[in-house]
């Protein structure tokens, strides 16, 4: 089978810190790859593959001040689909706009929807609804009004992911700073249950982090470790006694709660979304509705088993289990 997986240029594929799009594409990717598939990836050209990198747009355009963001976007999309035909599937990461491309091509699309930026978005979907073929993340993030062939779970590499025991005394807010991650409630979350904070990632509202975050960081019981690459993820989610993930909006998957598990460390999270699929409820974190409820949660991680949390994501979020649901719809598109 000749795959072709069409990735998000934002970042590199896989990110160098921040990019969670890219880095579901690239271990679908190289999941593909070690079960033997011809895959190509089309992504920017620093990206890194085991497989062969087909690239017109050299670096990532959040990283080019430079970079015409909708030009990139044309340039990018477009030389996967003038090399359609060499392809027996096309997966899609890039959200809508290839869609658009879809009935000039015979190739077929797999569009993995990763989550809905604005419901202005929805009628582009709804017109290729027929004709296109559609993966939620998450049950919890099925628009009504689409037809899917399937709810596949993001899937992580576990072997990146070390198990820690016996962790230290701190909480761990992990993930881009905006208020629908819920920065400043996992603060409070920390001041409550009276421990130390460690909060880790892109900056993505600069006016929130200024006026709510930044004048409370002491490094001391509220420290900043900035946006972090792969080694300092490891060690900072393995360490820590709990990642805090008190959202505020309906959140497609959520990485950062899968690879928090993976090293042992249970989530306490607000209970929205794809939370109830990814946490189970008193025996890999705890679901919760207030932030009262989360700093009372703090009380009982003891009760959590850190093997089972790890488990739980090797069994439900491995990248090999992904990588085979995926197989799974492509034969199941391909047969048709």
């Amino acid at each position: 089978m000749k795959i072709a997986i069409l990735s998000p240029i934002a970042w590199r594929t896989p990110p160098t810190n921040y990019g969670p799009w890219e880095q579901v594409a690239s271990n679908i990717a190289e999941g593909l790859i070690a079960k033997g598939e011809d895959v190509t990836l089309f992504a920017s050209g620093d990206s890194i593959t085991a497989g062969k990198l087909a690239w017109c747009i050299d670096k990532p355009y959040a990283e080019d001040n430079a970079a015409d963001v909708k030009v990139n976007e044309c340039l990018h999309i477009s030389h996967l689909f003038e090399r359609a035909d060499e392809f027996d599937i096309i997966h899609n990461h890039y959200d809508f706009l290839p869609l658009t491309f879809s009935r000039l091509i015979n190739t077929p699309i797999l569009t993995t929807i990763h989550g809905f930026s604005s419901s202005l978005i929805i009628p582009v979907y709804k017109k290729y609804n027929a004709y296109g073929h559609y993966v939620s993340i998450s049950n919890a993030n099925r628009h009504a009004s689409l037809h899917y062939t399937a709810t596949v779970y993001n899937g992580i590499d576990t072997k990146a992911f070390s198990f820690c025991e016996r962790p230290k005394d701190y909480l761990l807010f992990f993930g881009r700073i905006h208020p629908h991650k819920g920065t400043r409630e996992a603060i409070e979350i920390a001041r409550l249950s009276g421990h130390q904070i460690i909060i880790a990632g892109l900056i993505q509202d600069a006016d929130y982090f200024n006026t709510y975050i930044q004048p409370l960081i002491d490094n001391d019981t509220i420290v900043y470790a900035g946006n972090c690459g792969p080694a300092q993820r490891d060690e900072l989610l393995g360490n820590a006694k709990a990642l805090l993930h008190p959202i505020s909006f309906d959140e497609p998957f959520g990485l950062s709660v899968v690879e928090a598990m993976c090293c042992g460390t249970p989530v306490i999270a607000f209970n929205r979304g794809a939370m109830p699929e990814l946490i189970l409820h008193a025996e890999t974190g705890f679901l919760v509705d207030t932030i009262e409820e989360a700093a009372k949660s703090v009380d009982r991680l003891p009760s959590i088993n850190r093997s089972n949390c790890r488990k739980w994501v090797a069994d439900k979020f491995s990248m090999q289990r992904m990588t085979d649901d995926y197989i799974k719809v492509y034969n199941q598109i391909l047969n048709r």
